[in-house]
């Protein structure tokens, strides 16, 4: 039924302040725009001189993993595998894919390089960095097996890598930019927002604290019983776009099998929970659930075999926005599933630190071997200060998309991908150096786009 044929009915467009209001009423898909951000028209039983608004209440939640979790400790030895290859040979191509589970690691891929990296070594010490350091863990680094499966890059994909589309067909001249080639089809997303300080959304910005805190306890012996395995859910209360209330907070941590839930308990929310989580959003119906099923003393690759890039999206947003799919651990950074997404969180961070929106997603779409991207698509979510296709014609001039463009400005040749593969690729503001696409270093050229 149409609003016109509901006289004592005034229908008031709705969205989260902010976000702004549309004259669109058709439903944006779940790709355009994410499901909290969708406008609603609300039928509101009042007369036209009282215009109501509800409010929208809503719960999201995100998780973050610790270094221990099996699918992390084989994010872990690929980067660890790529690692040590850019350290000799910074042009070196890899795609190094790592399977773990009781008493073994297999590492498969592709490598060409230069030099010569010894695989099992790189794996054995990763896994004992990590705290896998006893046999009667059922996973440890020096009695598991390793067994690796490496050949060379495909050659196709190589020709289109090493000299672009662009330049075979002499389209453009010979220069240093146009030479590389995405490495892969597909797309990448990066976003920004100024929930945060590491302008992420709330969740995976909470959640991944709370995953490093965790590591922290265990790793100084504030909590000795505690062992390398862990997950961090988090869900929060959203009042009108703005997160009022912590509703659940999830810590599962794997420990010593004499240590009991009440102690697990106690020594956690003092130990993790309360210096993480902002008093604000501690309300007294707070859930905090700790090992929910009262017992996690076999984990890690013991407990479920771990693959690599199967946590992408603790890796990047936890699910606020959308994602293309593409795993970052363990591919150099002619692969544009990586160094495409770090440029497109570079971009919409900067977008965002400018002042020209207050979140801001960024879409870029590549073809193999071709250097300019496909498409390049921006979305404020109605909160920009200039229209969408202004901003995208900004990022467009302020920004070189193209994949050698990227790694020259993200400087990705040199070895820093350990560091990366457990408590996020995006929002890092904990490392030092800085990772070059949390830099905001570009926004006040955007803002000038304000005066």
């Amino acid at each position: 039924m149409k609003p016109g044929n509901l006289p004592e009915k005034v229908w008031c467009q709705y969205q989260q302040p902010n976000f702004g209001l549309t004259d669109k009423r058709e439903r944006l898909s779940d790709s355009q725009r994410p499901f909290l951000r969708r406008v609603f028209f609300v039928p509101l039983i009042c007369s036209k001189e009282e215009k109501q608004v509800t409010k929208e209440r809503y719960l999201f939640s995100s998780e973050s993993v610790t270094e221990g979790h099996p699918d992390k400790v084989a994010d872990q030895i690929s980067a660890g595998v790529l690692d040590e290859i850019l350290t000799a040979d910074p042009l070196g191509r890899v795609a190094c894919e790592v399977l773990c589970t009781t008493g073994m690691v297999m590492v498969a891929g592709e490598i060409t390089t230069q030099t010569y990296v010894d695989i099992p070594k790189i794996a054995r010490d990763i896994v004992m960095e990590i705290g896998y350091t006893r046999a009667k863990y059922g996973f440890d680094g020096e009695t598991c097996a390793v067994l690796t499966a490496i050949d060379e890059q495909s050659g196709d994909i190589a020709q289109g890598v090493d000299n672009a589309l662009e330049v075979r067909e002499h389209l453009v001249t010979e220069e240093e930019i146009a030479k590389t080639g995405a490495g892969d089809q597909g797309m990448m997303f990066g976003f920004a927002c100024k929930e945060t300080e590491e302008y992420m959304p709330m969740p995976i910005a909470l959640a991944h604290r709370l995953a490093r805190q965790l590591a922290k306890v265990r790793k100084d012996g504030t909590i000795p019983y505690l062992r390398p395995d862990g997950k961090t859910p988090v869900t929060l209360e959203y009042v009108d776009g703005k997160a009022v209330r912590a509703d659940t907070i999830v810590v599962s941590a794997q420990h010593h099998p004499e240590a009991t839930l009440a102690e697990i308990r106690a020594d956690i929310i003092e130990h993790v929970v309360t210096p993480v989580i902002p008093e604000y959003l501690m309300k007294n119906d707070t859930r905090i659930l700790v090992n929910p099923t009262g017992r996690f003393v076999k984990g890690g690759p013991m407990a479920d075999s771990g693959l690599t890039g199967r946590k992408i999206i603790v890796d990047t947003y936890g699910g606020w926005v959308a994602h293309g799919g593409g795993a970052f651990s363990g591919k150099d950074p002619t692969k544009v599933d990586r160094s495409a997404a770090y440029m497109a969180r570079y971009a919409a961070k900067n977008v965002v630190a400018a002042g020209l929106a207050e979140q801001c997603q960024i879409q870029l779409a590549y073809a193999i071997g071709v250097a300019e991207p496909v498409s390049i698509m921006l979305d404020t979510f109605g909160t920009g200060k200039l229209s969408d296709e202004e901003i995208t014609r900004l990022v467009r001039k302020t920004f070189d998309f193209r994949p050698a463009a990227i790694i020259r400005d993200l400087d990705l040749r040199k070895p820093q991908y350990r560091r990366l593969a457990a408590y996020g690729h995006i929002g890092r503001i904990d490392l030092d150096p800085l990772p070059a696409w949390e830099r905001t270093d570009r926004a006040e050229t955007l803002a000038k786009a304000l005066k």
